[in-house]
């Protein structure tokens, strides 16, 4: 349901891949709420075509951005200030491991793929940040969200080399939190959101299992990507002008749960 809570607003969403993707969902939702964008991922997932669907129904323009490349982010931002001046929101949901996709185990990791994987996920966080700070993009009280996961602070086996990219992705929300709100009110948050059933998260080992536990685990259960859609739309609005340098859960409580009943009736006796 729509209440205009982005009507007039002008942003960038980062990831958008396909109908799974939690990109693709906030776009929806930040479409329903009133604001335009620019959509934006890598050439090579541009090519897989999906994303135009999604650019029908918002009336959006694609513009491809290798997040690894500063001329490329640079051109990003140029072309959005062409179409709106400044803009008033951005949605950072980048992120891939190579080590991962190569099955390759965290003790066992490839460090040329290692520092792609974090230049892709969180270092280009940085770049996007600095290339905005530069040009003055980021109207005054503007709003950046970027998505994380709580591997940054808890051992998940089978998350590689992303468990230090999200610590690293956090820690930059921290730290130009603090610039670009002394520089312009801009507020720039994560969200540490369940797992979710997305291309990506499903290339982890072992997902399937572990979403189930995490669901059992979750007061309220895992939060789907409509959730964090509808989250990230109110950190994009006036409504959260005050919050900023957070990482803030969408996780149906599993973030601050030690164990639950149905996690523990799993352990109970089998006779």
């Amino acid at each position: 349901m729509s209440n205009g809570l982005l009507q007039g607003k002008k942003g960038i969403i980062f990831g958008a891949l396909d109908q799974n993707s939690i990109a693709w969902k906030v776009a929806e939702s930040c479409f329903e709420q009133g604001a335009e964008f620019v959509l934006t991922n890598a050439p090579i997932a541009l090519r897989m075509g999906g994303i135009n669907d999604l650019a029908a129904k918002t009336g959006s323009e694609i513009v491809p951005c290798d997040v690894t490349k500063d001329e490329d982010m640079e051109a990003l931002i140029d072309r959005a200030m062409e179409l709106y001046g400044q803009v008033d929101f951005i949605l950072h949901s980048v992120g891939m491991s190579l080590n991962i996709r190569k099955n390759k185990p965290y003790t066992g990791s490839n460090y040329d793929f290692m520092h792609k994987t974090l230049d892709i996920s969180a270092i280009s966080f940085h770049r996007l940040l600095q290339t905005c700070y530069n040009k003055d993009a980021i109207r005054e009280g503007g709003s950046v969200v970027c998505l994380t996961y709580i591997a940054a602070q808890r051992v998940f086996p089978d998350y590689g080399e992303m468990a230090e990219s999200k610590a690293l992705l956090e820690s930059i929300t921290r730290s130009f939190g603090y610039h670009y709100g002394v520089k312009n009110k801009v507020r720039v948050n994560s969200i540490s959101q369940s797992p979710t059933m997305t291309t990506a998260g499903s290339g982890v080992g072992g997902f399937d299992a572990f979403l189930d536990f995490a669901n059992k685990m979750s007061p309220l259960g895992n939060a789907n990507a409509e959730s964090c859609a509808d989250y990230c739309v109110s950190l994009f609005s006036d409504l959260t002008r005050m919050v900023t340098m957070q990482n803030l859960y969408n996780d149906g409580g599993y973030s601050s749960t030690g164990v639950s009943e149905p996690v523990m009736s799993m352990f109970g006796d089998k006779d």
